[in-house]
């Protein structure tokens, strides 16, 4: 919200890329009375802003309060979400300060900062300048564990599911929220989750929206942090501030439930793009008359609707329209080099460079032809309106001074008073002469013009011609015929991936049904499939599907388990363990020990998630895996009655019994 404060900002002592801390004058500028302060540090700048909370602080050269972009950006992070740092002097191609003040009006000492501060609060009050923008409108909000995991012990697992899934939790929340920002503005974001044990291990949301609209603030608990950036721009951008005086605009209208506008200024550029839901006519027209008066309210569908034709009445301004339904494509490309957030932002953009473009070559006719020291801007609104350019001229031109007769006077008893009269007469011929020498200035820009408007009608006549000849005809078929050939080939080729995609669903969905079938029958038994010998992998399944008494399971990878990952099968029940490779030693130990078949090279049908076994095979095979038990235990027992027959005999040796 505007509170009418504004800082002027000058430096008077140093340099930002000196290694002594510079200072500066300030100059605040509040309701007409201008406060000064000399020789401020920047931190106590910092803090005046951070209280005052003003609008603009504006400054002659931005590179006086840092000495780079990423010094300039710690800067503007620093200030409060409402205050734009403004160049007074301009963007990329500046003007002289003391050049800039004297066309308002305004006097001041060059070498005086404190006065350069206060002229360039001035300025700014006056709307000169650009503001400096360094963030895109586009917001990045992140949800991420608030420690790292470390390596952990036991409890690790239980301790990565509580962090993860309060990063998800965090995240829902945080979705909710723009759910609803996003139904009530029309501004749109996107989500990417990055999963983890038991959650998230991080969420990412771009939204498109300045960051002070978005209703997210940064946060932190013992677990989760949110941290809400705005997007950095590859290079400064100078975005011209809006002026007080009343300039003439093009404005685009998308009416409905959520009504979409963009505005743009005569010579093109964009002052307003935006999209409100739920606005009424009122608040629209409010909204419109805050940036100038419109001298087109325009729209992009045929017939105009009655909401805009409200509208361009309250302005009594010319109505814009495409005289035909513009098609998705041509929105698009207009809009895009300019930006929007959504369909309603687009639209009404399209609606308003469309117009701006029926008229940008009058409008250049007219930048053309009149002279500089006029109001352009005014000489385009009557233009629009329906009057030529040289009456349009003629209504903004000064009417000249009524040249008094002069009437013999009473002899003045002193020469001051005629030397006075002298002065103003001379001064007024000064005058009559400038605005002659302007007016064949005028004259002679205006032949020039007509001279170049004739070869120009000689060289479209001769190009239509061409145009209108047969070949022009046959190569703009064949282009068509080319563009209709490629879309049928992309059709093509979309309809065959459709169709072998639809084969492979067929044949994975019977494959499906035979198992189903075969199990129905009691010719198959169902296998869960664990993907590697890790506690990671058997617990998802133990989540996922559940590990029960007699469960036949599918070990995948069986490499890098061991006595501890064994016994999560053991102690689950299982009966018995299928796998294609070498279950390693320790844990087939553990597995001969707790009498756990497990079984290598069975045959499985598997289709996905699912697998199945020949019932009358797997018996087959736990029956030869008991044999080998019961072989693997004699020889266990042979082996140690062997060496406790050893043992006897060393220690009978010794005479030790």
């Amino acid at each position: 919200m505007q509170n009418g404060v504004i800082y002027g900002i000058d430096i008077a002592k140093g340099s930002s890329r000196a290694q002594d801390v510079p200072r500066y004058a300030v100059a605040i500028l509040h309701e007409g009375e201008v406060t000064h302060y000399t020789m401020l540090r920047r931190h106590k700048i910092l803090r005046m802003v951070q209280k005052d909370r003003p609008d603009y602080i504006a400054v002659d050269n931005i590179y006086e309060l840092a000495a780079d972009k990423n010094e300039l950006m710690q800067f503007l992070g620093k200030l409060p979400e409402n205050t734009k740092l403004v160049q007074v002097t301009g963007g990329i191609h500046q003007k002289p300060l003391l050049r800039l003040a004297q066309e308002q009006g305004i006097s001041f000492n060059q070498f005086n900062p404190v006065e350069e501060a206060e002229a360039c609060a001035t300025l700014a009050n006056l709307g000169v300048g650009c503001e400096v923008s360094l963030f895109e409108d586009v917001t990045k909000i992140k949800v991420s564990r608030a420690r790292s995991l470390g390596r952990g012990g036991w409890s690790q697992n239980r301790y990565r599911r509580k962090v993860h899934g309060g990063v998800k939790e965090k995240s829902r929340e945080i979705e909710n929220v723009l759910r609803r920002f996003s139904r009530d503005t029309g501004f749109t974001y996107t989500l990417k989750t990055t999963e983890g044990f038991g959650g998230y291990v991080r969420a990412e949301y771009t939204v498109n929206a300045k960051r002070e609209r978005v209703p997210i603030k940064p946060s932190s608990t013992a677990d989760v942090q949110v941290t809400v950036k705005s997007v950095e721009r590859d290079k400064i951008k100078y975005l011209p501030i809006k002026k007080k005086g009343r300039k003439h605009t093009i404005v685009g209208i998308d009416p409905g439930t959520t009504v979409g506008i963009a505005i743009l200024s005569l010579e093109g550029e964009l002052l307003l793009l935006r999209s409100i839901r739920g606005i009424s006519h009122d608040e629209v027209v409010k909204l419109i008359a805050e940036y100038g008066k419109p001298a087109v309210v325009a729209t992009d569908v045929f017939p105009t609707p009655a909401a805009v034709e409200k509208i361009r009445r309250s302005f009594n301004a010319v109505l814009g329209t495409p005289g035909g339904e513009m098609r998705a494509e041509d929105k698009i490309a207009l809009a895009r080099p300019l930006g929007y957030s959504n369909d309603h932002e687009r639209d009404s953009l399209a609606a308003a460079l469309t117009t701006y473009k029926n008229y940008k070559n009058v409008f250049s006719r007219i930048e053309k032809r009149a002279p500089k020291y006029l109001d352009i801007d005014t000489i385009k609104f009557h233009v629009i309106h329906g009057a030529s350019i040289e009456d349009a001229i003629e209504k903004v031109m000064p009417a000249p001074k009524v040249k008094k007769e002069l009437r013999p006077e009473p002899e003045k008893t002193e020469m001051t008073d005629a030397d006075v009269q002298v002065s103003r007469l001379r001064e007024e011929l000064s005058q009559k002469n400038a605005q002659i020498r302007q007016l064949k200035d005028y004259v002679a820009e205006l032949k020039y013009e007509s001279g170049q408007k004739e070869k120009s009608i000689e060289t479209l006549e001769h190009r239509i011609s061409k145009l209108k000849g047969s070949g022009y005809l046959k190569v703009r078929r064949e282009k068509e015929v080319q563009i209709r050939d490629n879309e049928i080939n992309r059709l093509k080729k979309e309809l065959a991936s459709v169709r072998q995609s639809l084969r492979n669903q067929r044949s994975h969905t019977k494959r499906l049904k035979q198992i189903h079938k075969k199990e129905m029958k009691g010719e198959g038994l169902p296998v869960k499939i664990v993907k590697s010998f890790a506690k990671e992998a058997i617990q998802h399944t133990k989540d996922m599907y559940g590990l029960k008494k007699g469960d036949l399971i599918y070990l995948e990878n069986p490499s890098g388990g061991g006595p501890v990952t064994a016994s999560m099968f053991t102690e689950s029940g299982v009966r018995a363990i299928i796998t294609s490779e070498d279950i390693p030693h320790t844990a087939l130990e553990y597995f001969y020990d707790t009498n756990l078949p497990v079984i290598k090279g069975l045959e499985v049908q598997r289709v996905d998630d699912f697998a199945m076994v020949d019932p009358a095979r797997l018996e087959d095979a736990i029956s030869e895996w008991e044999e080998r038990s019961k072989k693997r235990l004699k020889e266990k027992e042979h082996q140690q009655f062997k060496s406790i027959l050893d043992e006897y005999r060393s220690e009978r040796r010794r005479g030790l019994v």
